[in-house]
């Protein structure tokens, strides 16, 4: 049996609870989180967990195999610390850290320590992604030279973020609380090292909003090629969602659009589109098997800094509103 605790009493821990609760052989043991009433409603998703509020005592608990690490971006750095030192696994939401040196931190302490640690990139886990990664694997594109990505969802509107999140003091900007997705998907599909990054943002769907809801941006990469990401997170219905990739080689081209799925609907609170559904569950299974010793971590730690490191840069650039370098040297 695997033991999972989860750290964070939002609706991300809640989403995760109710992942593994749908997998056999996996038991979660905990929810800590700092609110005991809304930590004791998402425990009742999962049979037997208990919930808390002192991390130490989760830790100390042998049945717990691994910790999903949720929460405020600020203090990820410090619980997966922790979970290392109890020789605990981790998954850390994104994104793991607000500084590049704090995700060091924790890298450094994993390789110590032999656990495995993974950042939840779960966008690497949607049906589409999966098979377009599968694909270009297989070398139907040769050598991937140009991705361009058009997404938009509808979850970032006023009154729907809390204000650490839109706090860039706290949540590190939105582009790296969020960006991190596209950018890390493109680090993945490209195969190569972010060089330089350049942004340049938006407020449209929701001009209330003290960050930007839309951006473009645009990463080159150690060998020319280049990641163009169009993003918006400001559409007003909450669960609706439009994306369209393409990667293009020297020997091919690969594409998705959701509007092509069967499952887009009309209703006021849209279901995500088949090609992008059940990710979290997906993630929670490959999770299960990482912290079971059965598979290594689909997304690398190497590939994780590098989103990390580029996503700061994308933050700089478009406060700055430069191109900016991405620094991965230590």
């Amino acid at each position: 049996m695997i033991g999972v605790a989860v750290l964070g009493s939002g609706a991300i821990a809640a989403d995760h609870v109710s992942a593994f609760a749908r997998i056999g052989g996996v038991e979660v043991t905990h929810v800590v989180g700092t609110d005991l009433g809304r930590a004791r409603r998402i425990a009742a998703l999962a049979p037997g967990c208990r919930a808390g509020t002192d991390l130490g005592d989760a830790l100390a608990d042998p049945a717990v195999t691994g910790v999903i690490v949720c929460g405020r971006t600020g203090d990820h750095p410090a619980r997966a610390l922790a979970a290392i030192a109890a020789g605990k696994h981790v998954v850390i939401e994104k994104p793991p850290a607000r500084r590049l040196a704090a995700f060091d931190a924790v890298i450094a302490a994993a390789r110590t320590a032999g656990v495995r640690v993974m950042v939840g990139q779960t966008t690497r886990f949607q049906p589409a992604v999966r098979t377009l990664a599968a694909a270009a694997a297989a070398g139907e594109v040769g050598t991937p030279r140009l991705l361009h990505l058009a997404w938009y969802v509808g979850h970032v509107w006023p009154g729907g973020w809390n204000s650490w999140q839109l706090d860039p003091a706290a949540s590190g900007g939105h582009l790296v609380h969020n960006g991190m997705h596209p950018l890390d998907l493109a680090i993945a599909l490209l195969g190569a090292r972010p060089e330089r990054v350049f942004t340049r943002g938006w407020c449209t769907h929701a001009p209330g909003m003290p960050t930007p809801d839309s951006f473009h941006v645009t990463v080159r990469f150690a060998g020319g090629a280049v990641a163009l990401a169009e993003l918006s997170y400001g559409l007003r219905r909450p669960g609706e969602m439009l994306r369209r990739m393409t990667l293009t080689g020297e020997t091919g081209t690969l594409t998705h659009h959701t509007a092509a799925d069967a499952a887009l609907g009309g209703t006021p609170f849209t279901p995500p589109p088949a090609s992008v559904a059940d990710a979290l569950y997906h993630q929670a299974v490959h999770t299960a098997d990482v912290f079971a010793g059965r598979a290594a971590p689909l997304i690398t730690l190497d590939q994780s800094r590098a989103a990390l490191a580029t996503a700061l840069a994308a933050q700089r650039s478009l406060e700055a509103g430069a191109p900016m370098e991405v620094t991965l040297d230590a």
